[in-house]
């Protein structure tokens, strides 16, 4: 049902015709998040007719046993309903292309196999490169890429785009080296990093709430907002084998450096001079290039909690601890959870603390942003039974995607007594439809060459470089301040609660 008291949208650009081929077709992002993306931009008539998507994995698989393997789990996962009325000429559109990734034979081939489908389908002979393989095999398969040809557009009406998924690097050197390896094969104009947290609908709407919404943009600085927190909580542990990567990675490189630190970007920029992509990503590493960097061991340890999880339980089901894991070693020092202090030297934002925390095994899956304004004058007031808590802007990533906006409010009745209440707006009651998962909406960016919620090369080298000095400190053997422990199914170790308890602050409660 359509809101009667909305306008309608502006028309985007539609993408071209192209083909998107995937490398690491027969893995678990392909089936649950990129196929089924295509089919729902499908379903909403979004795609261009004459998409074509074609798998690249080195399992000796058919067309037809290919395309029934993604049916299955596209009737598990797709947020639309699947119809076979509109599976069935969606999947003729799939192709399998077997091949290793280090085969240099299979590259030519694949080149072979895509000149043939853009003779079928006509038009211009666009392609998208998705690297959703592991990333060990990002530079052979760029490298490949290149000696075949591929990199260059088929002719001189065409475009050839590469969208690299994370992790990109493990540090600054590694994504150094990465970006080289991609800027040999594709032109940064061409190269989309991709980050699913962008894509998701309230990430995107965050400066449409600052920048046009005239009661929000003046209060938006250190005058009127006391701090800033930005939380990700996950219940889950290491399931499904994850031990293996998630121990070489850990909260910090796994989450903050590239989701947390890219949704602070969004809340604390600058006006961008314009809506293009460089104009929106000038603004977010500047944020970046402001933040006050940890320049020694001590730094680190009065502004950053790391920390694991013990045993415990959550939603009466006992859990193991961290260390009890599959695949992770008995002496492992990996944090599960991490909680900043930030600073950004800026005028805007000189003095305002920005609180991170991310944390697995937590009570439940959530990630937000709060807001908290500063309280007026207790003047009028400070004798009334007032609960003293301050306004506070909540902007919900996931799920139940939305804004919450707590103010003080008079209780009725013939007393003069104050209660917080809250404003609320949902995605899916306002506008009477769920948001499209963030896949879809990068996946069509990429297509219309818009690389506006992707991200640049500085802006990830600026990232890394900041985290990069955490990460030293901690390799101090010397200095590196110690692992807490907190049990599962908890908001996290007290050290957190003191990072924000010595300004007389609390983390706000999910």
């Amino acid at each position: 049902m359509n809101n009667p008291f909305r306008d309608e949208p502006s028309t985007r650009q539609r993408p071209e015709p192209c083909t998107v081929v995937i490398f690491g077709a027969t893995g678990d992002l392909t089936h649950r998040k990129l196929v089924p993306a295509l089919y729902n931009l499908t379903v909403d008539g979004e795609l261009p007719p004459g998409m074509d998507i074609v798998g690249f994995a080195r399992r000796d698989k058919s067309n037809d046993t290919f395309r029934e393997e993604l049916r299955e789990m596209n009737q598990r996962v797709s947020r639309q309903n699947p119809s076979d009325n509109v599976w069935e000429p969606f999947s003729r559109q799939i192709h399998y292309h077997r091949s290793g990734f280090d085969d240099e034979e299979g590259y030519h081939s694949l080149a072979e196999h895509l000149r043939e489908i853009e003779q079928i389908r006509g038009g211009c002979p666009n392609r998208l490169f998705y690297l959703a393989s592991a990333p060990e095999y990002f530079e052979p398969i760029l490298g490949h890429l290149r000696n075949a040809g591929l990199h260059q557009p088929a002719d001189p009406t065409s475009w050839s785009r590469v969208i690299v998924e994370k992790p990109f690097g493990t540090d600054l050197a590694s994504a150094r080296a990465l970006n080289q390896a991609v800027a040999r094969t594709f032109h940064e104009r061409d190269t989309f990093r991709i980050d699913h947290y962008l894509g998701k609908e309230t990430a995107q709407n965050i400066m449409v709430l600052r920048f046009a919404n005239a009661i929000f943009e003046p209060l938006w600085k250190n005058t009127h907002i006391d701090h800033v927190q930005i939380t990700c909580s996950e219940d889950l542990g290491m399931e499904g084998g994850r031990g293996g990567y998630y121990d070489t990675a850990g909260a910090l490189r796994d989450m903050v450096q590239n989701h947390l630190l890219q949704l602070l970007s969004l809340v604390a920029m600058e006006p961008p001079v314009d809506l293009s992509a460089d104009g929106v990503r000038d603004a977010k590493v500047n944020v970046l290039r402001s933040l006050r960097p940890f320049n020694s061991p001590q730094d680190v340890a009065r502004h950053v909690v790391r920390s694991q999880y013990t045993g415990g339980s959550i939603l009466g089901s006992d859990v193991p601890g961290y260390l009890e894991e599959d695949r992770i070693p008995s002496d492992s020092t990996t944090e599960t959870y991490v909680a900043l202090e930030l600073f950004i030297d800026n005028w805007r934002w000189a003095g305002v603390p920005f609180y991170i925390r991310m944390g697995k095994r937590l009570p439940k899956k959530a990630t937000e942003i709060s807001v908290h304004f500063k309280k007026p004058p207790g003047v009028l007031f400070n004798r009334q039974d007032a609960d003293g808590r301050e306004n506070e802007l909540v902007i919900r990533i996931q799920p139940d995607e939305g804004h919450a906006l707590r103010i003080t409010s008079k209780l009725p009745g013939a007393s003069l007594r104050m209660e917080s209440v809250k404003m609320d707006f949902r995605y899916t009651s306002s506008f009477g439809k769920a948001s499209p998962e963030a896949y879809e909406r990068l996946l069509l960016d990429a297509m219309a060459g818009d690389a506006t919620l992707f991200a640049r090369r500085d802006e990830v080298e600026t990232a890394w470089a900041f985290i990069d000095k955490i990460h030293s400190a901690w390799n101090d053997t010397s200095h590196a301040p110690p692992v807490t422990n907190y049990p599962a199914g908890s908001w996290g170790p007290p050290e957190a609660d003191d990072l924000l308890a010595k300004h007389n602050r609390v983390w706000r409660r999910l």
